[in-house]
């Protein structure tokens, strides 16, 4: 396990640092490479590691070639690479393929391929019929390949819990989109515990698939309550009829930065939860962490007197 290279396509985004961290922390002389359009945006990973322990590539996953000399010599490769938008198809289908058909030829001992769940080549929403399909593309090239479904993701650079508890601190009434549908949130450093320990143990989790949801399923009404009282901010949820919702992401979703998508809302029609019977973060040996254990690190700051403001009772 000395001196493996681990290329993470993708190692600079939200989760990618946290991938990144882990494996620098693991104990081993174990090297990075970090592939992504401009892995300028990844220097700030340099002081994470050893000297010489990161490398960085400039890759597009839809370059064939490219993605080809980034896997060049790599023992395990991870590929974190997701977007929302016009892109989708080239992005999860055929840049998850190119990556998996590149470590077949390049013999690569280990393929890690995180998704998400609702993955499923059926979805009526496009980022879940682009996950599914993007999955078995990779399991056609790279039938070995450990795939990772993370439900929805939260931690310090998240844009979710953000973006809610930054409209709290901005407005007194917060519209909650379908209150009902169940989420089950999971700790981004969770998460990267377990693409660590799926990249560098290929022998146990070849070929496997898992789901990886946080220890509370909440509704999305409950979740904004919750980010509510932990911020500090009473707020007024009004709940929004379906029918309005609906329309609204049908009329205005296409617009740029629209609060909500038309595929954003297909997605929302179903729960967003581990399945019951997967496997999860326990076949990892990871507690999976609760919202509040590590809230208190990054969300003080959308309080009214940030960390010197009166915490909730609840």
């Amino acid at each position: 396990m000395d001196d493996r290279l681990v290329t993470l396509f993708g190692g600079g985004g939200f989760l990618g640092r946290y991938v990144a961290q882990h494996i620098f922390g693991s104990g081993r002389t174990t090297r990075v490479r970090v592939a992504q359009r401009d892995p300028r945006r990844a220097y700030f990973l340099k002081p994470l590691g050893a000297v010489g322990q990161a490398q960085f590539a400039a890759v597009d996953i839809t370059d064939r070639d490219r993605v080809a000399a980034a896997v060049r010599g790599s023992d395990a490769v991870v590929n974190l690479v997701g977007v929302f938008g016009g892109k989708m198809q080239r992005v999860h289908v055929d840049g998850a393929r190119n990556i998996a058909e590149a470590c077949a030829e390049a013999g690569v001992s280990s393929l890690v391929h995180v998704s998400a769940i609702g993955a499923d080549p059926l979805s009526k929403s496009d980022y879940g019929r682009t996950k599914g399909e993007g999955e078995e593309a990779v399991r056609a090239a790279f039938p070995g390949a450990t795939i990772l479904r993370p439900s929805i993701l939260f931690g310090r650079e998240d844009n979710f819990v953000n973006r809610f508890a930054g409209l709290a601190r901005m407005t007194p009434v917060l519209p909650v989109i379908r209150p009902t549908v169940k989420l089950q949130p999971v700790y981004c450093g969770d998460v990267a515990r377990a693409v660590t320990a799926a990249a560098l143990d290929s022998r146990t989790h070849s070929a496997r698939t898992y789901e990886l949801g946080g220890p509370q399923v909440l509704t999305m009404r409950e979740l904004m309550e919750w980010i509510c009282r932990t911020t500090g901010r009473e707020r007024i949820l009004v709940d929004v009829p379906d029918g309005i919702a609906g329309a609204m992401a049908g009329l205005f979703g296409w617009l740029p930065g629209a609060p909500l998508t038309w595929d954003q809302w297909l997605m929302l029609q179903s729960d967003n939860r581990v399945g019951d019977g997967a496997d999860g973060l326990e076949a990892f040996g990871i507690m999976p962490t609760p919202l509040a254990a590590v809230s208190e690190g990054w969300l003080t700051s959308y309080r009214r007197h940030g960390r010197f403001a009166a915490k909730s009772p609840y």
